[in-house]
């Protein structure tokens, strides 16, 4: 199948964001990039966002209904996780069945029409841009950040120094489990810039 990619990259892309929320605290949930601005999401609003931007594309535009609904039903860090990969998880099997002929069907995207395999490529990278505005927010409050696509400053810095990855987790079920994660080296002493 032409399409497998974007299933495998679904499937990694729930992983990133179920680790990304990992590294948060229950008591970061009301945490805004500036307190005084509505504009800027907490990371609540964020986990809400996901789950329910995720549930709507994937009912409206990609016909893939996970019959729950979208928000756990006590709003805690490590109750948005279980939410989101328990129905993320079941859309990936429903992904998993779609032939050719369904990627490349046509939909609607908004205001406009768009084959399905187009609007899976934007949904992924919705959610990559909501994952980095929460890196982001990690580092604003100061937290080591484990890998999610390959080294980081607290894993040894620059894949340039073989600066290796490191996953919080092992497996979403090791997540799930919500203990310890693996310890970061930090970036022992390198550059953390690739400016000479």
């Amino acid at each position: 199948m032409r399409y497998t990619f974007l299933v495998e990259t679904y499937a990694t892309e729930r992983v990133k964001v179920a680790s990304v929320w990992s590294e948060f605290r229950d008591e970061d949930l009301p945490i805004r990039p500036n307190p005084s601005d509505l504009r800027g999401r907490s990371v609540q609003e964020q986990m809400v966002h996901q789950c329910v931007s995720e549930d709507l594309w994937f009912r409206t535009m990609l016909g893939i209904d996970v019959g729950a609904p979208p928000l756990p039903r006590i709003e805690t860090r490590l109750e948005f996780i279980k939410r989101y990969i328990e129905d993320s998880g079941k859309r990936q099997s429903a992904l998993e069945s779609k032939d050719d002929e369904w990627w490349e069907g046509i939909t609607n995207f908004f205001e406009v029409k768009r084959s399905r395999a187009w609007v899976m490529m934007r949904r992924i990278a919705h959610t990559s841009h909501h994952r980095g505005q929460l890196m982001a927010m990690l580092r604003m409050l100061g937290r080591e950040i484990h890998s999610n696509y390959g080294p980081t400053a607290d894993t040894g810095g620059l894949m340039a120094d073989r600066a290796p990855t490191i996953y919080a987790y092992g497996s979403l079920e090791q997540l799930l489990k919500d203990g310890p994660k693996e310890k970061l080296p930090g970036a022992g002493g390198k550059a953390v810039t690739e400016r000479p």
